[in-house]
């Protein structure tokens, strides 16, 4: 069993055994839990951080319980020429995904994202994964769950950026782009893609 958390382009593992390299490993033992701030700490001098323990379901389940958990969904669009939908957001690519609002299901919110950051109307083929990453909004640790879908649209679909969202770009990408733009992205984008 485990768990990743992404930290921008940290990663923080809980883990029922050991990983190795290049994981800086905190054993605990049985029935131990480690506090937020001290995980924390650890993130801040090393980049990738495995909490290895028996039980690593308690040990996520106490260090998510200081976080605020948002829910959001996105796509991994695919037209019918095998390209793929990419934005260009704050530097960065990136793909279409938002908040989940109430009311709506998790599907009905990964479309919506969709459509409104890059104007394609898409439709669900399946899921493919979800992605914990957490931030600091305004001085509160957020841990947004985001639901990942894999999702079909025409190749002649008006491509239009939500520049508001600080969108400057989206992009029907080949699979050799896509590879080039996972270079400059972070490492849920590649996990959502190595699921595709």
């Amino acid at each position: 069993m485990c768990r990743t958390i992404y930290f921008a382009d940290k990663i923080l593992l809980f883990s029922s055994r050991p990983v190795g390299e290049p994981y800086h490993e905190i054993p605990l033992e049985a029935g131990t839990t480690l506090p937020q701030a001290k995980i924390l700490n650890f993130l801040e001098t090393f980049n990738f951080v495995a909490v290895v323990t028996p039980d690593p379901d308690r040990c996520f389940a106490a260090f998510a319980a200081a976080f605020r958990l948002v829910e959001a969904a996105g796509g991994a669009v695919v037209n019918d020429r095998g390209e793929r939908l990419m934005i260009y957001r704050n530097g960065r690519w990136d793909l279409p995904k938002g908040h989940w609002e109430r009311g709506e299901t998790i599907e009905a919110c990964a479309l919506r994202e969709v459509r409104e950051e890059t104007g394609v109307a898409a439709s669900i083929r399946r899921h493919l994964c979800d992605t914990l990453h957490c931030y600091q909004l305004r001085g509160e640790w957020e841990m947004k769950r985001t639901h990942w879908f894999e999702m079909a649209a025409a190749a002649d679909a008006t491509l239009r950026p939500q520049t508001e969202e600080g969108i400057d770009r989206v992009c029907w990408c080949t699979p050799d782009e896509v590879e080039l733009h996972l270079q400059q992205t972070f490492p849920t984008i590649r996990r959502v893609f190595a699921k595709l």
